[in-house]
Protein backbone atom coordinates (compact mmCIF):
# COMPACT_ATOMS: atom_id res chain seq x y z
CA UNK A 1 0.00 0.00 0.00
CA UNK A 2 1.26 3.65 -0.62
CA UNK A 3 2.13 5.58 2.41
CA UNK A 4 0.32 8.52 3.86
CA UNK A 5 1.40 11.76 5.69
CA UNK A 6 2.25 11.49 9.05
CA UNK A 7 -0.84 13.41 10.13
CA UNK A 8 -2.80 10.78 8.22
CA UNK A 9 -1.72 7.91 9.70
CA UNK A 10 -1.95 9.47 12.64
CA UNK A 11 -5.79 9.77 12.14
CA UNK A 12 -6.37 6.08 11.07
CA UNK A 13 -4.78 5.23 14.56
CA UNK A 14 -6.90 7.43 16.64
CA UNK A 15 -9.93 5.48 14.84
CA UNK A 16 -8.62 2.45 15.42
CA UNK A 17 -8.65 2.86 19.25
CA UNK A 18 -11.63 4.60 19.45
CA UNK A 19 -13.86 2.00 17.06
CA UNK A 20 -12.46 -0.82 19.45
CA UNK A 21 -9.50 -2.16 16.75
CA UNK A 22 -11.93 -0.25 14.05
CA UNK A 23 -15.06 -2.29 14.82
CA UNK A 24 -17.61 0.35 15.78
CA UNK A 25 -18.09 3.76 13.95
CA UNK A 26 -16.00 6.53 15.42
CA UNK A 27 -17.63 10.03 15.47
CA UNK A 28 -15.94 13.36 14.10
CA UNK A 29 -16.19 15.21 17.80
CA UNK A 30 -14.38 12.49 19.46
CA UNK A 31 -11.51 11.87 16.92
CA UNK A 32 -10.82 15.58 17.22
CA UNK A 33 -10.65 15.06 21.18
CA UNK A 34 -8.31 12.39 20.69
CA UNK A 35 -5.68 13.79 19.13
CA UNK A 36 -6.11 17.08 20.74
CA UNK A 37 -7.25 19.10 16.96
CA UNK A 38 -10.31 21.13 15.69
CA UNK A 39 -13.21 19.98 14.15
CA UNK A 40 -12.11 21.24 10.66
CA UNK A 41 -8.75 19.54 10.82
CA UNK A 42 -10.37 16.07 11.60
CA UNK A 43 -12.46 17.22 8.79
CA UNK A 44 -9.85 17.75 6.12
CA UNK A 45 -8.17 15.29 7.05
CA UNK A 46 -11.11 12.65 6.26
CA UNK A 47 -11.53 14.03 3.10
CA UNK A 48 -8.11 12.90 2.13
CA UNK A 49 -8.65 9.50 4.06
CA UNK A 50 -11.44 9.06 1.87
CA UNK A 51 -10.16 10.20 -0.83
CA UNK A 52 -6.94 6.99 -0.76
CA UNK A 53 -10.26 4.48 0.28
CA UNK A 54 -8.86 3.73 3.85
CA UNK A 55 -12.03 5.49 5.36
CA UNK A 56 -15.95 6.12 4.58
CA UNK A 57 -18.63 8.68 6.21
CA UNK A 58 -21.67 9.61 5.43
CA UNK A 59 -22.40 13.29 5.48
CA UNK A 60 -22.67 13.98 9.00
CA UNK A 61 -22.22 10.48 9.53
CA UNK A 62 -19.82 8.45 11.79
CA UNK A 63 -16.54 7.10 10.20
CA UNK A 64 -15.92 3.70 10.14
CA UNK A 65 -13.35 1.79 8.26
CA UNK A 66 -12.54 0.19 5.25
CA UNK A 67 -10.66 -3.31 4.74
CA UNK A 68 -7.57 -1.42 3.88
CA UNK A 69 -7.99 1.49 5.78
CA UNK A 70 -8.06 -0.82 9.61
CA UNK A 71 -5.28 -2.59 8.24
CA UNK A 72 -3.25 0.53 7.65
CA UNK A 73 -4.14 2.24 11.11
CA UNK A 74 -3.84 -1.54 12.93
CA UNK A 75 -0.28 -1.70 11.66
CA UNK A 76 0.40 1.92 13.00
CA UNK A 77 -1.26 0.81 16.54
CA UNK A 78 1.30 -2.02 16.74
CA UNK A 79 4.10 -0.06 15.98
CA UNK A 80 3.20 2.68 18.67
CA UNK A 81 2.49 -0.18 21.20
CA UNK A 82 5.92 -2.03 20.67
CA UNK A 83 7.42 0.72 20.19
CA UNK A 84 5.90 2.06 23.40
CA UNK A 85 6.71 -1.20 25.52
CA UNK A 86 10.04 -1.39 24.38
CA UNK A 87 11.45 1.81 25.25
CA UNK A 88 9.36 1.74 28.66
CA UNK A 89 9.42 -2.43 29.73
CA UNK A 90 13.48 -2.72 28.34
CA UNK A 91 14.89 0.50 28.12
CA UNK A 92 13.12 2.09 31.65
CA UNK A 93 12.00 5.02 29.76
CA UNK A 94 9.37 6.85 31.44
CA UNK A 95 5.72 6.25 29.86
CA UNK A 96 5.24 9.92 28.63
CA UNK A 97 8.39 10.23 26.90
CA UNK A 98 8.07 7.10 25.27
CA UNK A 99 4.73 7.68 23.71
CA UNK A 100 5.58 11.07 22.66
CA UNK A 101 8.94 9.10 21.06
CA UNK A 102 6.96 6.08 19.62
CA UNK A 103 4.59 8.05 18.03
CA UNK A 104 7.28 9.82 15.93
CA UNK A 105 9.33 6.52 15.23
CA UNK A 106 6.29 4.41 14.21
CA UNK A 107 6.23 6.57 11.25
CA UNK A 108 10.03 6.13 10.00
CA UNK A 109 10.22 2.74 10.19
CA UNK A 110 9.67 0.86 7.07
CA UNK A 111 7.96 -2.69 7.28
CA UNK A 112 10.81 -4.07 6.75
CA UNK A 113 12.72 -2.95 9.11
CA UNK A 114 10.10 -2.87 11.67
CA UNK A 115 9.22 -7.04 10.88
CA UNK A 116 13.32 -6.93 11.71
CA UNK A 117 13.03 -4.98 14.98
CA UNK A 118 9.74 -7.04 15.65
CA UNK A 119 11.50 -10.25 15.44
CA UNK A 120 14.84 -9.62 17.50
CA UNK A 121 12.35 -7.81 20.30
CA UNK A 122 10.43 -10.96 20.15
CA UNK A 123 13.55 -13.17 20.68
CA UNK A 124 14.29 -11.46 23.55
CA UNK A 125 11.35 -11.46 25.39
CA UNK A 126 11.71 -15.45 25.13
CA UNK A 127 14.86 -15.08 26.64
Amino acid sequence: MEKISVSCEDYLEAIVVLGGLGHHAVRSVDVAENLDVAKASVSKALSVLKEKGLVDQPPYGDITLTEEGLEYGTRVLDRHRLLFKFMTEMLGIDSATADEEACKMEHAMSDESFAKWSAYVDGLERG
